[in-house]
């Protein structure tokens, strides 16, 4: 599903989405509450009454005195908010910077697992299962808004997996920051496996941030950029992978370095106007390995032909020719290249059936009695400053601490700063270079590693944190 990037867009989802953010500064009215912990269904109207203004230096109350026709009036004609920028309140926001909330690690153990068959079939239902379980935190949590990104900010952290095959600190149980360790869990672990993992924002216009998994025990990497194109459809926002957002690649090196590309599905955010947001996903997307020639077509779908089924999900395994590969849709599939089918729900219970013994349903993956698993991230003392959780220190303890306006005014010197360092660049003539990624949006789809970013994922695998100060800052 569509991904994030955010250096100051909407963020990403798929299936799962994040609101709509832009940059500039809006001051809330003398007599909004600031003090109190707004729920989600004034957040809300808050959005809404900044979307409803010509100007942003105003919110307007009560939303429902507002004629709908002038609620949206600010982005009539816009043909992809995710780049138009105003910078939301810190009331609205959850206290958590983008980079570290856009990951695709929810369950680690599905990632190390996908290289551990010798078959291919096996292989690719290996991946289905990770890709199921990549957006836990939009199935068992709701639709949030992080922090925007900042050019050059940066976000790096591991996964363990036990000898047992569960996460370290979430073996099916709901993530809990404060349990979340700090560079400490991971030593508890008899011979854990671990994943490490970096991303940094290496797009501001766009907004683009390139991502590095890697898990050298298994032999397995991941990588790809966060992008999202974002529009009004009228009682919500439709979010689809931006330009530079080809999914993710996937890379087994045990396996004569097989690459599976996942793409990610059109999700839908509604339920602006009640108050209550949700995520729908209606879309096609697709997993390929040229290697084995093996591809998956899945077919998402809202609502159900006959029913109120919702979040089912349909879809066909089945051999192509990854040089001629034209079949977009499960129906077009010939029926003698067809290995098997998946179906089920999405948030639930996803089931396979091989096509040669129909009467052999099985169950694929059920995600009822999962959660996000647990990061283990270097101990603040040994994050730098352009680091997002030390980056943003300021802003997540005022608002936790309901002080939303010392929140709103540490979150406005950041991107004031970041405003000015732009400009500097501009008069200079200076071109931003990422530290970590060989190009901000290069090579197309798959990032590479600079000599910092493969020593910055080097040091995550051995529980190195200390890193050289940027020398550079896009923020600071």
């Amino acid at each position: 599903m569509a991904t994030s990037s955010s250096g100051s867009s909407a963020e990403q989802p798929s299936p799962a989405v994040s609101a709509v953010s832009t940059e500039a500064s809006i001051v809330p009215p003398p007599d909004t509450a600031l003090d109190k912990t707004p729920d989600d269904r004034s957040k809300i109207a808050t959005f809404l009454s900044i979307l409803k203004k010509g100007s942003p230096e105003v919110f307007v109350f009560p939303l429902n005195a507002l004629p709908k026709s002038q609620r949206w009036r600010r982005f009539i004609g816009v043909a992809d908010i995710a780049n138009v920028r105003f910078s939301l309140p810190s009331n609205l926001l959850e206290p958590t910077p983008n980079l570290e909330y856009w990951n695709y690690m929810d369950r680690p153990e599905t990632f190390v697992a996908m290289g551990d068959s010798d078959d291919a079939t096996e292989r690719m239902l290996a991946v289905l299962k990770f890709w199921f379980t990549k957006d836990l935190k939009f199935i068992k949590g709701k639709p949030v808004k992080p922090y925007n990104s900042t050019l050059g900010e940066f976000f790096r952290c591991n996964w363990i997996i036990s000898t047992d095959g569960t996460p370290v600190g979430a073996p099916g149980v709901k993530e809990n920051k404060q349990q979340e360790n700090q560079a400490t869990t991971a030593q508890s672990a008899a011979k854990p496996i671990r994943v490490s993992y970096i991303t940094e924002q290496t797009s501001h216009h766009p907004p683009v941030s390139a991502f590095y998994v890697d898990c050298p025990e298994k032999g397995i990497t991941a990588r790809g950029y966060d992008q999202i194109a974002a529009k009004f459809t009228g009682t919500g926002v439709r979010i689809t992978p931006g330009a530079h957002n080809l999914g993710i690649f996937v890379t087994l090196q045990k396996h004569n370095n097989e690459e599976y590309q996942l793409t990610h599905p059109a999700a839908h955010v509604g339920g602006l106007l009640k108050g209550a947001l949700s995520i729908t996903v209606a879309d096609l997307c697709y997993i390929t390995c040229p290697k084995s020639k093996l591809k998956v077509i899945l077919h998402y779908m809202a609502e159900g032909w006959l029913g109120p089924s919702k979040n089912k999900v349909e879809g066909v395994l089945f051999r192509y020719n990854p040089d001629n590969d034209k079949v977009t849709k499960p129906k077009d599939v010939p029926a003698d290249d067809v290995l098997g089918r998946i179906e089920g729900n999405w948030q639930d219970k996803v089931y396979y059936t091989p096509s040669k013994t129909p009467s052999e349903k099985t169950l694929l993956i059920d995600l009822l009695p999962l959660y996000p698993a647990a990061k283990e991230v270097p101990p603040e003392s040994e994050q730098l400053p352009n680091e997002s959780r030390r980056f943003w220190a300021g802003v997540t303890t005022a608002i936790l601490a309901r002080d939303y306006n010392k929140a709103n005014d540490e979150k406005q010197a950041l991107e004031q700063r970041q405003r000015e360092r732009a400009e500097e660049r501009k008069a200079s003539g200076e071109t931003w270079q990422p530290r970590f990624f060989t190009g901000a949006t290069t090579p197309v789809g798959k990032p590479e590693l600079t000599t910092d970013g493969r020593e910055a994922l080097k040091g995550l695998h051995e529980g190195r944190f200390a890193l050289e100060e940027s020398k550079v800052l896009g923020a600071l």
